[in-house]
């Protein structure tokens, strides 16, 4: 008996980010869960949205990468203190 695998619609992945002097947050490259290397072309908004498709809610980037675009969200972390102040992630296709 052959079984279906069931992936999560919710797909966190390694973001490199810069930072601009007023603290905005900027996403260059995603690494998926594969480990394939992502570079964001450009950021075409961000905003606060929920995730649709795989629940949750952040910042929203629409994002354009290989020509394609997309939503990558910046989900805070709800403890004040320590070094994760959130994960990103991306809704799968």
């Amino acid at each position: 008996m052959q079984t279906s695998t069931v992936k999560p619609p919710k797909v966190y992945v390694a973001v490199k980010a810069d930072f601009r002097e007023d603290g905005t947050m900027l996403p260059r490259e995603i690494q998926w869960e594969d480990g394939e290397i992502f570079k964001i072309d450009r950021i075409k908004h961000i905003c606060q949205a929920a995730a649709l498709k795989a629940g949750g809610q952040g910042d929203r980037y629409t994002i354009i990468t290989q020509g394609h675009e997309t939503f990558l969200f910046f989900e805070r972390s709800a403890e004040l203190t320590g070094n994760n102040i959130g994960r990103w992630f991306v809704e799968r296709r």
